[in-house]
């Protein structure tokens, strides 16, 4: 079991080892909460935007390059501030990290991470290319780490229960599958600015190539459609109807994948990831895939009927399908009515989250795919069995992205 003791967990998150400690009747496990000794220790790496929303179990430590979004976070969760991860990582009272940096470092943390003995809560999109989403997975593997991803529909009722007619047959055959995700778009400032005191831009900047401060790593989420450091919305919303896709299908049992899509790249500003994308994907065994910007859905459709499915909602056709109990004969998929309990229970009992870390590559890709084909302007061929791009050694090359050194996978 990864917990750590009452004690430990309560000086180091004080942040003052000679400082006193009252035990309450809270400590105790009052109010429905666990007692102290149950409880896990968590550090949380990136406190903008999203990342300082993930806050699970006994936070003790906040880690971001920039000094006055960890200090500020660090003062009101009562923890210790870090400029670097790899610091944090060291500590032994920490059980698990949330990932909520940008895109391009979500990879070599969760890496670093479960070689520190550390399970993860890594919000979406998983990496920036194919090779680190396999990386990322061999490794959560090959140290037993629990991996919970940031696809939170998993923790809702109806995603789940769509899913699930899907795999007990209510639509028939599965013939075609549609998905759709809000678009990025071109703009960003690329003019040179000064770095803000307080930024450890070199850190900031991690593995992605050197490049002047923009501003782009400021607050409004400029960076998710900056290609050094995501794929854009393609991955970075299109992770969350993709999810549901693969939940409800399996792609990686249909045979090879033809890929062909289009989509605007600017050619001027410092946003450069794809917009306006249309991903089409056939698989070997004839089922067919859209892939489009626009919204936030998934679509099966099938001999029978289909079934659309968004984080808001689901309906079909016919309506009736919406009535159908799922059975102790059809197929049941994980319950979590909370995603980040679920998270915590898996820590707990070391069993699988509802979001692992294979289904995370596997809608991932999809988006990596796509984002390849547009590239290259061809359609291209992807064996899911051995996870490579066949026939195209120039796509191929794009699996991988380099790393500015000294980072290494």
């Amino acid at each position: 079991m990864a917990r750590r003791g009452f004690l430990r967990c309560a000086t180091a998150a004080s942040g003052l080892a000679a400082a006193p400690y009252m035990l309450t009747s809270a400590a105790l496990g009052a109010e429905g909460k666990p007692p102290a000794n149950d409880r896990i220790c968590v550090g949380m790496i990136g406190m903008g935007g999203r990342g300082s929303g993930l806050g699970v179990g006994q936070v003790i430590g906040v880690c971001d390059p920039w000094r006055d979004r960890r200090e500020r976070q660090a003062q009101a969760r009562g923890a210790t501030p870090y400029a670097d991860f790899r610091e944090m990582l060291a500590r032994d009272e920490i059980d698990a990290v949330t990932i909520g940096t940008p895109d391009h470092w979500h990879v070599p943390i969760g890496v670093a991470a479960a070689k520190a003995g550390k399970d993860m809560y890594i919000e979406k999109p998983l990496g920036v290319s194919i090779r680190e989403d396999i990386v990322c997975r061999e490794t959560i593997h090959r140290y037993a780490r629990v991996f919970q991803y940031g696809t939170q529909q998993r923790s809702s009722d109806h995603c789940r229960y769509g899913c699930e007619l899907v795999r007990s047959g209510r639509i028939g055959e599965i013939k075609e599958l549609i998905v759709v995700a809000p678009n990025s778009g071109p703009g960003g400032n690329d003019k040179p600015l000064p770095i803000p005191e307080g930024l450890d831009y070199d850190l900031w900047l991690g593995p992605a190539r050197w490049t002047p401060y923009t501003g782009c790593p400021l607050g409004g989420g400029g960076w998710y459609h900056c290609y050094d450091y995501a794929l854009g919305f393609i991955a970075g919303w299109g992770a969350h109807p993709l999810d549901i896709l693969v939940w409800g299908y399996d792609t990686h049992l249909a045979g090879l994948w033809e890929v062909e899509g289009t989509g605007k790249i600017a050619p001027e500003g410092r946003h450069d990831a794809v917009y306006d994308w249309d991903v089409r994907i056939r698989f070997a065994n004839g089922v067919k895939l859209r892939f489009t910007p626009g919204g936030d859905y998934t679509e099966f459709r099938g001999t029978e009927g289909w079934i659309g499915i968004s984080r808001g909602g689901i309906r079909s056709d016919p309506p009736s399908l919406l009535k159908s109990p799922i059975g102790p004969n059809d197929v049941h998929l994980p319950v979590s009515r909370s995603h980040g309990g679920n998270f915590l229970e898996a820590i707990r009992t070391r069993n699988q989250p509802v979001s692992n870390i294979d289904d995370a590559v596997r809608s991932d890709i999809i988006s990596q795919l796509g984002d390849i084909a547009i590239r290259v302007g061809r359609k291209i061929t992807w064996d899911p069995i051995k996870e490579t791009i066949v026939g195209d050694d120039d796509a191929a090359r794009r699996m991988t992205r380099p790393m500015r050194e000294p980072w290494r996978l």
